[in-house]
C-alpha cells in the first residue's frame, strides 16, 4: 500500500497514525543499517524488522478504514441545508411549505438530528413563503436526498366557504454541505447586500445589520442567512451554502448529459419535477416517481415518513 503520509498528516483523523508510521519507518531504517554494520545481528535483526512489518499493516488497515469512511461522508455528508418555497395557490401554498418543514423538522427529532433555520420569510397567515434550515445528523443526505421537486396538496383549505378542494404547491430542494468543494468564485461575480436580521431576540436584532445576502450574479443564485449572532457569522455560513448550490448545480449540468443511460435514476433532482402528491379528503400519499401510495396523511405531516423514505431509497 503506497501511502501519501503529507496529505494524511494535514488530516486531523490520520494524522498521528501517519506520524506512527514514519516513526517506523526511520526504525527499519535503522535496523537496516545495523545489519550492514554487524552481519551477526542479522538473525536478531530480521525479527525485529518483521515485528516493524507487522505494525505497518495494521496502521495501513486503519488508515485505510478512515479513507473509506472519509470517501462515504464526502458522498454521503451528515450536513444538509433544507430548503421550502411556496409555489401556486396563495396563502394556501405557503402554509403547505410550512407543513413541509414541519414534517421534515419532527422526522428529524425522531432521528436524533440537530435543525436549525437559518432563514424564514413567512407571510401575514404564518405560513412559509420561504425558509431555509440546517440539518445535521448521520446519514441525513442518504435519507433525504430523494425529497428535492415538487410537492403538491389537494385539500379544502379552512377558508373555503364552498368546500371545494384547491390544489397548491410547494417545493423542496435538498442541499448536501460537502466538505471538499471545487468551485471557485470571483469576487467580482458576487453582491453582497446587509439588513437588520429582525424577529425576537435581544436588544442587538434590531439595530444591527446582522442579516447577510449573497448573490452570485452569474447564476442569479442568491442566499440569505439571519441567525448567526454576527455578520460574519452569517457571511460565512452563506458562503458555505453558495458554494455548496453552484457544486451542485454543476454536478446536475454534468448528470444532465448522461441521465438518460442512468437505469435507475430517481428524478432528475429538480426543483421543477413535481414528485408527490399529499391528497387530504383520499387520506393518500402518492410518490409519482415509484408509483407507490400510503394512507395516514396526520402522522406523515407529523414526521412519520420513514416508510416513504425506506421505499425510496430501495
Amino acid at each position: 500500500m503506497e501511502l501519501n503520509l503529507q496529505e494524511l498528516k494535514k488530516n486531523h483523523k490520520t494524522s498521528y497514525l501517519a506520524g506512527e508510521y514514519e516513526h517506523l519507518l526511520r526504525e527499519a531504517e535503522k535496523v537496516n543499517k545495523m545489519i550492514e554494520e554487524d552481519e551477526s545481528l542479522r538473525e536478531l535483526a530480521v525479527e525485529e524488522l518483521q515485528n516493524i512489518q507487522f505494525q505497518k499493516e495494521a496502521i495501513e488497515r486503519q488508515l485505510e478504514e478512515i479513507q473509506k469512511k472519509d470517501k462515504e461522508e464526502e458522498e454521503f455528508p451528515n450536513e444538509i441545508i433544507l430548503e421550502v418555497r411556496a409555489g401556486a395557490g396563495g396563502d394556501e401554498a405557503s402554509l403547505f411549505a410550512w407543513e413541509l418543514a414541519h414534517m421534515y423538522e419532527r422526522y428529524a427529532e425522531d432521528k436524533h438530528w440537530s435543525w436549525k433555520a437559518l432563514d424564514e420569510s413567512k407571510n401575514e397567515v404564518g405560513g412559509y413563503k420561504e425558509a431555509s434550515f440546517e440539518i445535521k445528523g448521520r446519514d441525513v443526505y442518504r435519507e433525504l436526498r430523494y425529497e428535492t421537486g415538487v410537492h403538491r396538496v389537494q385539500r379544502v383549505p379552512a377558508t373555503e366557504k364552498n368546500g371545494r378542494i384547491h390544489t397548491s404547491t410547494a417545493s423542496v430542494a435538498v442541499l448536501p454541505m460537502r466538505k471538499k468543494v471545487n468551485f471557485v468564485i470571483n469576487p467580482a461575480d458576487l453582491e453582497m447586500e446587509y439588513s437588520r436580521s429582525g424577529g425576537a431576540g435581544g436588544q442587538n436584532v434590531n439595530k444591527v445589520e446582522t442579516a447577510v445576502r449573497l448573490i452570485h450574479k452569474p447564476t442569479g443564485i442568491d442566499v440569505r442567512c439571519t441567525t448567526e449572532r454576527s455578520q460574519l457569522g452569517n457571511r460565512e455560513k452563506a458562503m458555505e451554502i453558495l458554494l455548496s448550490k453552484l457544486q451542485l448545480l454543476k454536478e446536475e449540468e454534468e448528470a444532465k448529459k448522461y441521465s438518460a443511460d442512468r437505469k435507475n435514476q430517481i428524478g432528475t433532482g429538480d426543483r421543477s419535477e413535481k414528485i408527490r402528491t399529499y391528497n387530504f379528503p383520499q387520506d393518500r400519499v402518492t410518490d409519482h416517481r415509484i408509483r407507490q401510495s400510503w394512507s395516514n396523511i396526520p402522522g406523515i405531516m407529523e414526521g412519520k415518513i420513514t416508510k416513504i423514505i425506506e421505499a425510496l431509497s430501495e
